[in-house]
């Protein structure tokens, strides 16, 4: 499964995705964010646990419950302000 991560939480990854391992699926967001967390540096992982950080399931924002399969697009990002 492939996460992607844009903005600030892509540079303190230091990379615009993280792959994780095969067979690996959590079943929801939340489960998902908490495997991304237990395999980060502390700095990103304090970033992950913000609550303002939104996560989109194939191009949809979605909650903490949204379910998830190995073939979907899924992308963590801050949120954005406009101008």
């Amino acid at each position: 499964m492939k996460v992607m991560f844009f903005a600030r939480l892509r540079e303190q990854l230091g990379s615009d995705w993280l792959e994780l391992p095969d067979g690996d699926c959590p079943k929801d967001v939340g489960a998902l964010r908490e495997a991304v967390i237990e395999q980060s540096q502390a700095e990103f992982a304090e970033a992950m646990r913000d609550p303002n950080v939104f996560c989109a399931v194939n191009r949809k924002v979605v909650n903490e419950q949204h379910p998830l399969c190995s073939s979907d697009e899924i992308a963590f990002f801050p949120p954005m302000t406009g101008g």
